[in-house]
């Protein structure tokens, strides 16, 4: 069994700062981890990334770009947020300690995890939230409750590892990797691009038994939203999802869709 922590991909959306990026990528090597990923990104590093980025250059030399988060996630099968913003359309929200044990008893030694930190000014639009299963938050300061986007990787890439190292000493919960692969194949779970087509089949399938007035789309959003959201905190086998769509067949042959 390879490390888990090579399956732990940070994200950065849209970030502006390349100081930010390689101050990032310093972030992650001083905790163990490796795999950096920016959507959308300035074109090009200037020195101050470089040098920010002191000792740790080949993870950002590393570090896989992309043009849209679409792409990023595609071969991802757990998507965490870390958001500072809350609300009842943004799901569940996680102080950082508990949301990170929550994280650990999930198959992450089997799974590629993506963890999503949003622009240094606006963070994770809401569109963008609606693609996590779950998200964090760190506890802050009421003064000044918002993080430098590459201290808030350092605090989460330490918590993970923190929270890792204890578990090992005390055995107070599963150890990343422990969990029972089952008939159905349980550890390893369907990726974020594998999810899309039985999302859209679950909305026309809504439409198709009238649960859902045609044409109202602000409904369908949130109840589509609330279906990520269960999905993701959980995530589904293959098996579980090839049941899933099985279902969604019948229904659509016994109503005629």
């Amino acid at each position: 069994m390879g490390n888990w922590k090579d399956n732990i991909y940070f994200i950065l959306v849209e970030p502006r700062e390349p100081g930010n990026i390689g101050a990032t990528a310093r972030a992650m090597k001083n905790m163990g981890f490796r795999n950096l990923c920016l959507v959308n990104p300035p074109p090009e590093y200037n020195d101050e990334a470089w040098w920010m980025a002191r000792n740790a250059q080949e993870v950002l030399n590393g570090a896989e770009r992309y043009d849209t988060l679409a792409e990023a996630l595609r071969d991802k099968a757990i998507v965490v947020g870390i958001a500072r913003r809350q609300g009842k359309r943004r799901g569940m929200s996680l102080p950082l300690e508990t949301g990170v044990r929550k994280l650990l008893g999930m198959p992450v030694a089997t799974n590629k995890v993506a963890l999503l930190f949003g622009r240094e000014d606006k963070g994770l639009y809401n569109e963008e939230v609606n693609e996590c299963g779950f998200l964090l938050h760190i506890p802050s300061s009421k003064e000044q409750p918002s993080l430098n986007l590459s201290h808030a990787v350092m605090v989460v890439a330490y918590e993970l590892s923190r929270t890792e190292y204890r578990k090992e000493e005390t055995a107070e919960v599963r150890t990343p990797g422990a969990s029972v692969v089952d008939a159905e194949g349980r550890a390893t779970l369907v990726t974020h691009g594998e999810l899309s087509f039985l999302f859209q089949r679950m909305a026309d399938i809504l439409v198709l038994l009238d649960y859902l007035p045609r044409g109202d789309l602000d409904l369908q959003r949130r109840i589509m939203d609330n279906l990520k959201y269960f999905i993701g905190r959980a995530g589904l086998t293959h098996w579980e999802l090839k049941m899933l769509h099985g279902i969604c067949s019948q229904i659509e042959k016994k109503l005629g869709g």
